[in-house]
């Protein structure tokens, strides 16, 4: 049975409507770990603390898509719920277009200055090659990352909370065959594993882009740009909260990171980056 927005909530019911989300997050965080399951095994320990070293700024620069899935979804609901579709599918596309212009923006930035502030994290001599090489391949799909971190959110506007889990499935398996394809078979070793999650991102955040953009039995509908300074305004107030507790978590792994490379060396790296997956995959369960 469908469960719309406008429904009264039991605790049942909120549970059945939140549960794909719940599974999409543990789900992203597994194939996440399976991702440094097979450069830790297949490629060694200073590729795995490359990743794990230059990860919190790729993280770190993303973090605008949590923000404008947050708060860009709350005012979307609000306006589905007065009555204003065409209204809330204007704020939809403003906050898509919106994600995209920024992603590429954060991308290109993030592209000329990834060597200096991955040498500014600590990183030197093989391990600053490793952190460029992984983190540029990942740059390429960041904007389509950002993406697929808005559309969950707005799936579940959408009341299309199972296609944001078949959507995010279809990504992490993908990044799953491809790892093995392409690091235990064709042996492409780091790059090989920053060609996998890239295209996994690609498939994250271009199938709802796909579905949105033609008619579909969804409330939203994906259009040209209106922009509108003062609901893009409104929907960056709302999602702050999310914006700086995932900026927060990147800056503390950041800073962990670059003190235990001045004082540990890459070894515990690679270690501490062991550890924030588990973590990663306990946090998840909470986020919905």
């Amino acid at each position: 049975m469908r469960i719309q927005l406008s429904d009264h909530f039991t605790y049942k019911k909120l549970l059945r409507f939140v549960m794909p989300s719940i599974i999409m997050m543990i789900f992203t965080s597994i194939y996440g770990v399976v991702d440094g399951l097979f450069v830790s095994n297949y490629v060694g320990k200073t590729a795995f603390a490359a990743v794990n070293l230059i990860m919190p700024f790729l993280m770190g620069i993303s973090t605008l898509g949590f923000m404008i899935g947050t708060g860009g979804s709350a005012i979307v609901a609000k306006a589905l719920g007065e009555g204003k579709r065409e209204k809330a599918n204007e704020y939809f596309s403003m906050m898509v277009w919106v994600t995209v212009i920024g992603g590429l923006f954060f991308a290109v930035l993030g592209f000329l200055f990834l060597r200096p502030i991955a040498s500014a994290l600590g990183a030197k001599g093989e391990l600053l090659s490793n952190c460029v090489l992984y983190g540029r391949i990942l740059l390429v799909s960041l904007t389509t990352f950002m993406l697929q971190n808005v559309f969950q959110s707005f799936f579940i506007t959408a009341e299309k909370p199972k296609l944001g889990l078949y959507a995010i499935v279809a990504a992490g398996v993908s990044n799953m065959a491809l790892d093995f394809l392409f690091i235990a078979v064709f042996h492409w070793e780091l790059a090989g594993a920053a060609a996998a999650t890239a295209v996994s991102e690609f498939i994250g955040g271009l199938f709802p882009v796909f579905y949105f953009a033609r008619e579909n039995s969804s409330l939203l509908r994906l259009g040209k740009l209106h922009f509108n300074g003062r609901v893009l305004l409104k929907a960056c107030t709302n999602g702050s909260s999310e914006l700086m507790s995932n900026l927060s978590t990147s800056i503390v792994n950041a800073l962990y990171n670059f003190q235990l490379m001045r004082f540990a060396g890459a070894d515990r790296v690679a270690a501490y980056g062991t550890i924030m997956y588990v973590n990663f995959i306990k946090g998840t369960v909470y986020h919905y």
